[in-house]
C-alpha cells in the first residue's frame, strides 16, 4: 500500500459522508454517542478503504481482517462502514438505530450484523477479546499452514480504543499478555480525544499512554487523526514491523466539523441537536435539509474497494483449494476443527478414562480432560496461574510462548478478567474449544466476559474449582459462598456442579457438545466417595440436570433430599439413616439446575413429585434460586453467610453439613412445620 495513492478530496468526502451518517442515527434516535464517530472518521475511512482486507460476501472468510470498536458506544460509525462497504446492512437498519427489534443496537452486538466481530460496550472488553482473536490467528497458521502454503492467519486484528477503553484495567492484563506473546498481528487505533463523559481525561488520566505501551512491549506510532496522510504513513509502518502488537496514538478531536460542540464532552453521549446538525451539515458541505446521505462519489469508492477485495478472496480460494489438495489429511482436520462435537465413540472413550479412585472433583476433571485432549486437537486452554491447583495443564502438550503457538496451554497470568475475555476471542475465531481455569471465588473477577460469552452464546468452557467453604484453612476470602447462585442467574449460562467422576465425565461431554452457550464446572477441592447407582443406569440422565440417584425402598415416598456437588454423598449417607427409620427417602442429584427447568413438567415431577412432598435442600452455597424451583415444602440446608477459617472436617460439622446433621435439620423441621411422614 502507498500512501501516495490517496485522493485527499475524496478521502475527505468518504469521511464526512461518515460523520454525517453517524450524526443523522443519533438524532433520529434522539439518543446515542455522536462525538466518537465524528472524531475517528478520518481514521475509519484510510483503514476500511485503503488496508482491510475482508470479503461482505463471505463476512466469516477465515483469513479476512477483523475490526473490533472496543469503544463500541460508537457503534453508528461501525454501522456506516459496513452499509458502505457493501455488508447486508441498509440505509433503513441506519435509521432505525437504537429502536425495537433492530439490527443496529445501540452498542455492537454479535450476529445482529454480518460483520459486526464481537460484542463490545463495556470498555477494554473488545480490546481483550481481540487479544484472544490474535492468538487464534497464531494457533491456526502453526496447525494448518505448510512450507508450501501460508493461507491461515495471515490477516490482521485492527481496532479503535478509546481512552475509557485504556483507563479499564481489563486493557492493561490484555496488553501485558500481548506483548509477552509478541503478537505483531495485533494494530489498534487510539482515539486520543482526550475527552471523557465527565470532561476533560487529565480530571482523571494523566499517565503517558505511549511510555505505558512500550513497557509492555508493543510498539507505539503516532498519527494525526485528521491528515490522511500521516495515518496511512502510520499503518505502512506499522505493516512493516511484524514482530510486536502495535498502537497507533491518533489525536483526534471528538465531534470533529460541528462548528459549537467540537471537543467539548457535550457531543460524547447525546445528539448535537436539530439546530447544530444543520449546521454541522453546512459547514463539511453537505446539504442541510438531507438525512442519511451517501453521494455517488462515495459509493464508487466503496465499489471499486469491494472489487479489489474480491480478486484477493478469489485469488486465495484458489490457494485454499491447492492446499486441500496437496493436504487432504491436514484438510480433514481442519474441517474436523469446525463447530466439533462429540462421536458417541468419542464420548464413550471419555467415560472408560473415568478413575475407580475417590478423588476429589478437580483431579478427575483433571484426568479426562487428558482424554479430550488426546480425543480433540482444538481443545486449547490454560489457567490464571494455577493450573497445578486446578489440575488444567494439559500434559505432553507443549506451552504457548512468545513466538511459538504449537502448545496447547497458556499460562494467563494472575489475569483472570483478561483470560475470561481471550477465551471469548478464541471462540469467536473458530475451530477451537477453549476452556479456562480458577478458583470459583475468583470468578468474580471475570464475571464481564462471562455475560458477553453467554450474550453472544460462545462455547466457552470455565473450570471453577475450590468450590465452597471445603476449601478450608484458606478461609472466608478464598471460599465461595454466592458464586455458584449469582453465576446459574446469567441467561444461557450452564452451570454444572458434579458429584462424582461419573458426574464429571458427562458435564465435560456435555460443555464440548454446548454449542448454545458457555459451560461452568465447579469443582471441589476435597475427595468425593465413588456413588453407587442403580444396575444399568443411563448416564444421559446426568444430562438432564436433576435425576433420581438413590430411590426410596417403597412407593410410599416421605421425602425428597436435593443436592448437588459434594454434598451428594452427604445426602446419600443422610438417607440411610431415615430409612433405617422407616422414612421412605429419595435421594435426588441436581448437577445443573438449567439443564434441568429446560426438562418436560412430567419428567421434573417424576423426579421431585409436586404436591405436599416435602424436599430438604443440601448444598454449601447460597440458598438463592431453589425456592424457585421447588415448590413443595421446602429446608434448604444451605450456607447464607461468610466461612470460616478451619479444616474442612471441622468446617463440615460448624455449619450443619454432616449425614446426621441433616438428619436432625430434617427432624426439627418437620416437627416444627407439623409436617408428618
Amino acid at each position: 500500500m502507498s500512501k501516495q495513492n490517496i485522493n485527499l478530496e475524496m478521502a475527505r468526502l468518504c469521511a464526512n459522508t461518515l460523520r454525517l451518517l453517524a450524526v443523522d442515527g443519533v438524532q433520529k434516535a434522539n439518543s446515542g454517542h455522536p462525538g466518537m464517530p465524528m472524531g475517528m472518521a478520518d481514521v475509519a475511512t484510510i483503514l476500511w478503504s485503503k488496508y482491510l482486507e475482508h470479503n461482505p460476501g463471505d463476512p466469516q472468510w477465515v483469513n479476512r481482517d477483523r475490526f473490533i470498536l472496543s469503544a463500541g458506544h460508537g457503534s453508528m460509525l461501525l454501522y456506516s462502514l459496513l452499509h458502505l462497504s457493501g455488508y447486508d446492512v441498509t440505509l433503513e437498519d441506519l435509521q432505525q438505530f437504537r429502536q425495537w427489534d433492530s439490527r443496529t443496537p445501540g452498542h455492537p452486538e454479535y450476529k445482529c450484523l454480518p460483520g459486526v466481530e464481537t460484542t463490545t460496550g463495556p470498555l477494554g472488553q473488545g480490546f481483550a477479546t481481540g487479544v484472544g482473536m490474535a492468538i487464534a490467528a497464531k494457533i491456526t497458521a502453526s496447525r494448518f499452514n505448510t512450507d508450501q502454503f501460508q493461507i491461515f492467519g495471515t490477516h490482521k486484528i485492527y481496532g479503535i480504543v478509546s481512552d475509557g477503553d485504556l483507563m479499564e484495567g481489563l486493557s492493561h492484563e490484555a496488553a501485558s499478555f500481548a506483548g509477552h506473546l509478541k503478537l505483531g498481528n495485533i494494530i489498534y487505533f487510539y482515539d486520543d480525544n482526550r475527552i471523557t463523559i465527565e470532561g476533560k481525561t487529565d480530571l482523571t488520566f494523566s499517565e503517558s499512554v505511549a511510555k505505558r505501551f512500550e513497557a509492555y512491549g508493543w510498539e507505539v506510532l503516532q498519527a494525526d487523526g485528521h491528515d490522511y496522510i500521516s495515518i496511512a504513513k502510520a499503518l505502512d509502518e506499522a505493516l512493516s514491523k511484524p514482530d510486536r502488537p502495535k498502537l497507533i496514538v491518533t489525536r483526534t478531536h471528538i465531534g470533529y466539523g460541528s462548528p459549537n460542540k467540537q471537543d467539548n464532552h457535550e457531543c460524547h453521549g447525546a445528539p448535537l441537536g436539530e439546530e447544530e446538525v444543520k449546521i454541522t451539515k453546512r459547514n463539511l458541505g453537505f446539504d442541510e435539509n438531507v438525512s442519511f446521505y451517501v453521494p455517488e462519489e462515495v459509493r464508487t469508492v466503496y465499489a471499486e474497494r469491494r472489487a479489489e477485495l474480491e480478486k484477493k478472496y478469489a485469488q486465495w480460494q484458489i490457494e485454499y483449494q491447492k492446499w486441500r489438495e496437496a493436504n487432504p489429511e491436514l484438510a480433514k482436520k481442519y474441517d474436523e476443527s469446525q463447530n466439533q462435537v462429540l462421536s458417541i465413540q468419542q464420548e464413550e472413550e471419555i467415560i472408560k478414562a473415568i478413575p475407580s479412585d475417590a478423588l476429589a472433583t478437580r483431579a478427575l476433571s483433571g484426568k479426562i480432560m487428558q482424554k479430550i485432549a488426546e480425543l480433540l486437537p482444538n481443545f486449547y486452554g490454560g489457567s490464571a496461574d494455577l493450573a497445578p491447583s486446578t489440575s488444567t495443564y494439559l500434559k505432553n502438550l507443549g506451552d504457548i510462548a512468545p513466538d511459538n503457538f504449537t502448545g496447547r496451554n497458556f499460562h494467563f497470568g494472575i489475569r483472570e478478567h483478561a483470560m475470561g475475555a481471550i477465551l471469548n476471542g478464541l471462540a469467536l475465531y473458530g475451530g477451537l474449544i477453549p476452556f479456562g481455569a480458577t478458583f470459583l471465588v475468583f470468578s468474580d473477577y471475570m464475571r464481564p466476559p462471562i455475560r458477553l460469552a453467554a450474550m453472544m452464546k460462545l462455547r466457552v468452557i470455565y473450570v471453577f474449582t475450590h468450590d465452597s467453604i471445603f476449601v478450608g484453612e484458606d478461609g472466608p476470602t478464598h471460599q465461595p459462598i454466592e458464586q455458584v447462585a449469582s453465576l446459574r442467574i446469567i441467561p444461557n449460562m450452564t452451570v454444572i456442579r458434579p458429584a462424582d467422576g461419573l458426574e464429571v465425565a458427562q458435564a465435560w461431554i456435555s460443555a464440548i457438545n454446548n454449542l448454545g452457550g458457555p459451560t461452568a464446572l465447579i469443582l471441589t477441592r476435597q475427595k468425593v466417595p465413588v456413588l453407587n447407582r442403580l444396575a444399568n443406569f443411563d448416564r444421559h440422565l446426568i444430562d438432564r440436570g436433576g435425576y433420581i440417584i438413590s430411590p426410596e425402598q417403597n412407593n410410599a415416598l416421605d421425602l425428597v433430599l436435593v443436592a448437588s456437588g459434594s454434598e451428594v454423598s452427604v445426602a446419600i449417607e443422610a438417607q440411610k439413616i431415615l430409612q433405617a427409620e422407616g422414612r421412605a427417602t429419595r435421594v435426588v442429584s441436581m448437577p445443573s439446575i438449567e439443564k434441568f427447568v429446560r426438562q418436560t413438567a412430567t419428567y421434573r415431577e417424576s423426579v421431585i413429585p409436586k404436591g405436599k412432598v416435602p424436599v430438604v435442600v443440601i448444598e454449601a452455597g447460597r440458598s438463592t434460586g431453589w425456592g424457585d424451583l421447588i415448590r413443595n415444602p421446602l429446608l434448604t440446608i444451605t450456607i447464607d453467610r461468610f466461612g470460616a477459617s478451619a479444616p474442612a472436617k471441622v468446617l463440615a460439622e460448624k455449619f450443619g453439613f454432616t449425614a446426621q446433621q441433616v438428619v436432625d435439620r430434617v427432624r426439627d423441621w418437620q416437627v416444627l412445620t407439623n409436617i408428618i411422614v
